[in-house]
């Protein structure tokens, strides 16, 4: 095994490594690398200097709009230049901001907005007719795309302390509601300081950006990148694909690419050679513990000029192990690799009782630091049962992850599940108890018990096991709108079954007593009917095999079945391949039946059929008459026009 971790600095940090927060820093790099570029998009991009200025401008109308002082400003955007813009205008204000999607479910918006009393949301034009939809009406708004014009962009000078606090990011919570993690600047800075060491960043690499801002893991490439001169290049795998994400690291020329498990399985069907992302020096897992399978993959897809990356984290506690492998890493026979602890914690592993367990034993995995989050936003109680203090005194507290492992002879973390009822969806963390407590609140929903299952290939997928209230019960299709007006979608459940009631031992659920889930199909409101042509039989084939759902019927909605946006992009690229089309991936979700989605090729199919005629029927026309001539470019015209 192979392993470059904290080893001598592999950065030189070129600028005094004096900064307190995250706009000091970033102002130095903007000074340093002005005229580089800081962000690219796939239809923008700005520079540091530009960048800079941008957040100034936002930094002085929140101040002129809502006045100096610390409180929590909501952001309202996709991934992008605007939100990054945003995002530095509100630290830059001495404020902190809470990144939120606007894919999130409004039930969960509006929590947070109340939850954190915000009194301010900064949103684009894109966003601002979906921000009117949440929050109350005392709740100003700002539309950042009118303050362009503005001409006064120098830097603020507000003084900014490393205790201050930078962000709340929301996390599943057990209690059925989200919590909300508060991170300082020290500790956001610190974390920037780390990763930009581990993954060897310099101002000449080229980082992509897949996980949302929103998210603790969409901290990482961001300050990253911005923190040392970097390039960040966002890409929105929902809406563009996994083939066109193959496509656009090689067209980037991506070094240092992040993504989670999940991901890479799908994106591995179109990385067919080693050497086919030149670029590529170092790729970055994260997000759920890897397999040895995504082990293989990375060694049979990926040039050995390009290192592998992994980390164990947790939005309390930043990296807890982490390590950089090659291709003669050897993986361990039990578990997951976590790597190893960074030089600034201390991990250990627990028994029951709080003491550390003898070597080479199992235990719940603690991690001492000085460089953990700041609490949890307005639960102290929460807050003192996960931070526990230094007994002696000291500055350093240990944060209890709720994880399983155990530390190899030559010092590897082994990650070995979950203690408690937080499990990992497609890189997301996730409270069963969150979504359980939404199953009941519907009318026909007696009890409900979730848990996790895995594939064949690692990926974990959600099973609900409903206990219905009286005789009719609500269908699996009634069930996932309920969740999705009050869950992100990657908490809602794949698989749905009905039980007349749940196991349960001394009083709680029995989850190793559910039973696993088969591939028949589900329960729907729509009566199953069978393909009437081979486009049909096709893509219902396809969509069994993406979703092990048999049979399919023609007029069942792919996200009824348990399809997600990952499964979308795993479709759409079989759909590719077998009528060798072009589209797009918003397709699926516009038609979400085989019955539509047939429509849609076989219209496809009628369009390149007559753009192929449209050539033969202009040569004929040379040797007609003039009547005749302007007969048949009568007909062209026709065929053009229904094209």
């Amino acid at each position: 095994m192979q392993v470059a971790l904290e080893a001598e600095p592999v950065v030189d940090f070129p600028i005094a490594d004096v900064a307190t927060s995250i706009p000091e820093r970033f102002e130095q790099i903007a000074r340093r690398y002005g005229d580089r570029v800081a962000i690219r998009t796939r239809h923008r991009l700005i520079t540091y200097e530009a960048l800079n200025n941008s957040a100034n401008r936002i930094a002085r109308t929140i101040l002129e709009q809502i006045g100096p002082g610390s409180e929590p400003i909501a952001l309202l955007f996709g991934n992008g230049i605007d939100l990054i813009s945003a995002l530095l205008g509100v630290l830059k204000a001495g404020k902190l901001f809470v990144a939120i999607d606007p894919s999130f479910p409004s039930s969960r918006i509006n929590f947070i907005l109340k939850d954190t009393e915000t009194r301010l949301l900064v949103t684009n034009s894109e966003n601002t007719e979906l921000s009117k939809r949440f929050g109350s009406p005392e709740v100003a708004r700002m539309n950042i795309d009118e303050l362009k014009n503005r001409q006064i962009d120098n830097n603020l000078g507000v003084v900014i302390h490393p205790d201050d606090i930078a962000t709340i990011v929301y996390t599943s919570g057990s209690t059925g509601e989200p919590k909300g993690v508060v991170k300082t600047h020290g500790y956001c800075w610190e974390r920037a300081k780390f990763n930009i060491k581990f993954l060897s960043v310099d101002s000449m690499d080229r980082l992509s950006l897949l996980h949302s801002i929103s998210f603790g893991s969409g901290e990482i490439n961001l300050y990253a990148s911005l923190l040392c001169g970097a390039s960040l290049q966002p890409f929105d795998v929902k809406s563009e694909g996994i083939y066109r994400l193959a496509q656009w690291l090689k067209a980037e020329s991506i070094t240092i690419f992040h993504c989670s498990p999940s991901v890479l399985r799908e994106l591995v069907e179109f990385i067919p050679e080693c050497n086919s992302l030149p670029s590529l020096r170092l790729m970055h897992l994260s997000g759920s513990p890897i397999t040895r399978a995504d082990f293989d993959l990375y060694h049979g897809h990926f040039s050995p000029l390009t290192s592998l990356a992994f980390h164990m984290g947790a939005t309390e506690a930043g990296c807890i192990a982490c390590a950089v492998v090659n291709h003669d890493f050897s993986f361990p026979a039990r578990g997951t690799p976590a790597g190893f602890p960074p030089e600034n914690k201390k991990v250990s592993l627990l028994d029951e009782d709080g003491r550390e367990v003898s070597p080479g034993g199992v235990g719940e995995i603690a991690v001492k630091s000085k460089y953990l989050a700041h609490a949890y936003w307005k639960n102290p109680a929460l807050t003192r049962a996960k931070f526990l203090p230094d007994p002696n005194g000291g500055h350093e507290r240990t944060y209890l992850t709720g994880d399983l492992g155990q530390i190899l002879p030559d010092g590897l973390l082994v990650h070995l599940g979950r203690k408690d009822l937080m499990v990992k969806i497609r890189g997301y963390r996730v409270e069963i108890a969150e979504i359980e407590m939404r199953l009941t609140q519907h009318p026909a929903v007696k009890d409900a018990g979730v848990t996790a299952w895995e594939r064949d290939n690692g990926d974990k997928y959600l099973t609900a096991y409903i206990v219905s209230r009286g005789p009719n019960h609500a269908t699996i299709d009634q069930l996932r709108m309920f969740l999705r007006d009050k869950l992100p979608g990657y908490m809602v459940p794949s698989t749905f079954m009905f039980l007349d009631s749940l196991p349960v031992t001394n009083g709680k659920l029995d989850r190793r007593a559910l039973p696993e889930p088969n591939d028949k199909r589900p329960e729907l409101s729509t009566a199953y009917a069978l393909p009437t042509d081979e486009i049909e039989k096709t893509l219902a084939s396809i969509w069994g095999k993406v979703l092990d759902v048999r049979p399919v019927g023609i007029h069942d909605n792919f996200f009824d079945l348990g399809g997600h946006s990952l499964s979308a992009t795993q479709v759409i690229s079989q759909v590719i391949k077998q009528f060798q089309l072009e589209l797009p991936l918003h397709s699926l979700f516009q038609s979400p039946t085989v019955a539509m989605m047939a429509a849609v090729i076989r219209q496809n199919q009628a369009k390149r059929a007559s753009q192929a005629e449209l050539p033969q029927m202009l040569r004929e026309v040379e040797a007609m008459t003039e009547q005749e001539a302007q007969r048949r470019l009568d007909e062209i015209k026709s065929a053009i026009a229904k094209t």
